[in-house]
């Protein structure tokens, strides 16, 4: 039932992340960017083998079974990603704020569409 809803969630930001790709607005382009890459790390971290109520950590000595254990390179994998796209996207940010006090639209081509 857990890998179910993750696949869900995975799938519902990944959906919702490329439609605002598409948008013309950069704002929602930056907020579309930010669903597809938490897409992309959820997708990740459920690579690493997804378990519950299971120890971190070995409990004794000796050889344990690595298939009861989470895999903690994936995890740190995302963590990495998820600062990398804080600042990516900090920077986006202020890079449309410039862009829009420059030219005064925040649409993509610079030219607002009217019907």
């Amino acid at each position: 039932m857990t890998e179910i809803v993750l696949a869900i969630g995975i799938g519902a930001f990944a959906a919702s992340g490329m439609w605002l790709l598409l948008r013309p607005r950069t704002f929602q382009v930056i907020i579309g960017l930010s669903l597809l890459s938490y897409a992309v790390n959820l997708f990740i971290v459920a690579m690493g083998r997804l378990h519950t109520n299971m120890p971190p950590v070995l409990e004794k000595a000796g050889p344990g079974d690595p298939a009861l254990y989470a895999d903690p390179l994936p995890q740190a994998l995302v963590l990495t990603a998820i600062v990398i796209s804080f600042a990516t996207t900090a920077l986006l940010l202020v890079v449309l704020l410039a862009a829009r006090g420059l030219t005064g639209t925040d649409h993509v081509d610079g030219r607002e569409t009217r019907p």
